[in-house]
């Protein structure tokens, strides 16, 4: 659940002690070459494929996207060649805030289908060769989850202490910043028992208390369940901030500018995480991502470092969040900042790489180009970015059409929690309503939760029903049916990168180096392995431009390019990407 305010940081890659293995052309995977590969893990070497399950395929006619959907479509998933999908959170929930605010963690939630249609889609996915990461949402809970209905009851209830309360004879509590509440207020106040309990999002989602071994003993019976099931790996939802000082020492004024450099990592947090690890992570082969990993790289490391026996990988939020939304952010920066984590991590440690997911808008908007003249082109240029660059690339559903903003005009068109209540604050404060929808229509997380654009009927064949949120009208000429029949479409492009990656190991595993460094408009690297290179050169502009990299192209083999006609120099045309092998 990132939130765009958070300035999070996160983990490079595993490097390794020895280059043994030879370098690998399409088509011509060794597995004993692969079999010697220090470190080799399969979550390494996966391409993880989000589905927002509200948005993917609706099967009966609600006009909301569910499992049975999913089902539906699994056969697509599979011809993506992706290895594992993370689903957004499917429990049971009043959704206040789609799902991230769990009110029965072992149940479906009744819209989504049932707990059978997940055994399922379980099934049918590994029966297909993909594998499950589930959404685990453990900072908080939903207010209409059991635990806290019990907790609010009465001071001393058995279940008071699964949250954290503030009791108002101690006056007023000590100020906390709510990302989700219209006042910003994380402090809620309740007069049945006089007390105020604490949200570090909405109102509707108390943080759980984790500083009660009750508490945590609950929330491991809960993984259990699902990954006794056969479920693959957890992704842990805002967990850096699960953690909290209870006495609430007042911050420092401002503080509420970078709210997560004060909540994230609190004391014994990593206790708890391996803790977590000894009496439930350990005991099953699963990938485990941690949604934000301090503020340092000295933090992030204290999460994924292999010694320490705590998660994986996590994020890199300061990625997603360089430039402040801004179209002409500074590439020289954006290259900077991939090559610094890199660079700080490339002993140990791994990467979770992306470009868009359900708290940001659309990659295409964003970082590319969505204009119909440099669409196509802008949205495989950062495919290949995102393909090619070391870690474990995540890919959100619909960028593999070019899916883009939807761009409301109007805030009846929204649906997101974040943006209503950005909204009424605006209102009450006589704020500039026009700005916040003109900023909305970049920033909004609902921008990248629109219906999945099958094909050019009603509704673009997300659902019979009107779809609970509108489908982006570029769905006529933007959709999956229409690219399978374009061989040299977006969707059939990320389906030949997928290939070239897991087919070259080097691309996983290989040593990263920065080309051309102050070039304001081309990002260029070379991959390294057992003395073999490849080179990508990416163009993030909307004109011609020319890297300078002193490597003579006319000897380099092109393995793959967006352009129908790749360039042979270097003067890449707008947008244009090209991986060679050098020779």
């Amino acid at each position: 659940m990132h939130r765009i305010i958070l300035r999070l940081s996160a983990i490079t890659a595993i490097m390794f002690a020895c280059f043994s293995c030879k370098f690998l052309i399409p088509g011509k995977q060794s597995s004993s070459a692969s079999d010697s590969i220090p470190g080799r893990a399969w979550w390494k070497e996966a391409v993880v494929y989000q589905i927002y399950p509200r948005s993917f395929k609706d099967s009966d006619g609600d006009g909301v996207g569910d499992l049975k959907g999913i089902i539906s479509k699994l056969d697509y998933i599979k011809s993506l060649g992706v290895d594992v999908i993370w689903l957004n959170p499917i429990y049971q929930s009043p959704n206040y805030d789609n799902g991230y605010d769990v009110s029965d963690y072992t149940k479906i939630q009744p819209q989504y289908g049932s707990n059978e249609d997940f055994d399922h889609l379980l099934k049918g996915l590994h029966e297909r060769g993909i594998k499950l990461v589930m959404d685990i949402v453990v900072n908080h809970s939903s207010s209409e989850h059991a635990w806290f209905q019990q907790a609010k009851s009465s001071r001393t209830n058995p279940y008071r202490d699964y949250y954290h309360w503030w009791n108002a004879e101690r006056g007023k509590p000590t100020p906390r910043f709510s990302f989700f509440d219209v006042n910003n207020d994380a402090w809620k106040y309740d007069t049945l028992t006089n007390a105020y309990y604490l949200h570090y999002f909405a109102q509707q989602q108390p943080d759980l208390n984790w500083e009660n071994p009750k508490l945590r003993q609950e929330i491991y019976k809960m993984m259990r369940f699902w990954l006794d099931k056969g479920v693959d790996g957890l992704r842990m939802d805002a967990f850096q901030y699960v953690a909290k000082d209870t006495t609430f020492p007042a911050f420092p004024a401002g503080y509420e500018k970078t709210p997560a450099k004060y909540y994230g990592t609190g004391p014994h947090l990593h206790d708890y995480i391996q803790e977590m690890d000894r009496e439930v992570l350990s005991k099953y082969n699963i990938m485990t991502v941690a949604e934000g990993a301090g503020s340092s790289p000295e933090e992030a490391m204290n999460f994924v470092d292999p010694a320490r026996h705590e998660f994986n990988m996590a994020y890199h939020f300061e990625g997603i969040d360089f430039g402040n939304f801004d179209p002409n952010y500074s590439l020289t920066g954006f290259k900077d900042l991939y090559s610094f984590w890199d660079s700080s991590f490339s002993n140990k440690g791994w990467l979770a790489l992306f470009l868009a997911n359900h708290d940001q808008p659309r990659m295409l908007t964003h970082w590319g180009n969505d204009t119909p003249e440099f669409r196509e082109a802008s949205s495989k240029m950062l495919t290949t970015f995102l393909m090619t660059m070391r870690g474990t690339p995540y890919y959100y559903y619909g960028d593999e059409l070019g899916m883009s903003n939807i761009r409301f005009d109007k805030i009846e068109d929204y649906r997101d929690i974040e943006t209503l209540n950005k909204y009424k604050r605006a209102q009450q404060n006589n704020g500039d309503l026009k700005k916040l929808i003109e900023e909305q229509k970049i920033r909004a997380r609902d921008n990248g939760r629109t219906p999945f654009q099958w094909d050019a009927s009603t509704h673009a064949g997300f659902s019979i029903a009107e779809p609970w949120l509108k489908v982006n009208p570029n769905y006529t000429t933007v959709n999956q049916q229409a690219q399978e029949k374009d061989s040299n479409s977006v969707l059939n492009y990320f389906r030949k990168i997928v290939k070239l990656r897991k087919n070259n190991p080097l691309l996983v595993y290989g040593k990263y180096t920065l080309l051309d460094k102050n070039n304001p408009d081309i990002y260029a690297y070379t991959r390294e392995w057992n003395g073999k290179q490849m080179l990508v050169l990416l163009n993030f502009r909307n004109k011609a431009a020319t890297v300078h990299i002193g490597k003579d192209l006319s000897k380099a083999r092109l393995l793959l390019g967006n352009y129908s006609n790749p360039s042979k120099t270097e003067t890449l045309q707008p947008y244009e990407s090209v991986v060679y092998e050098l020779q």
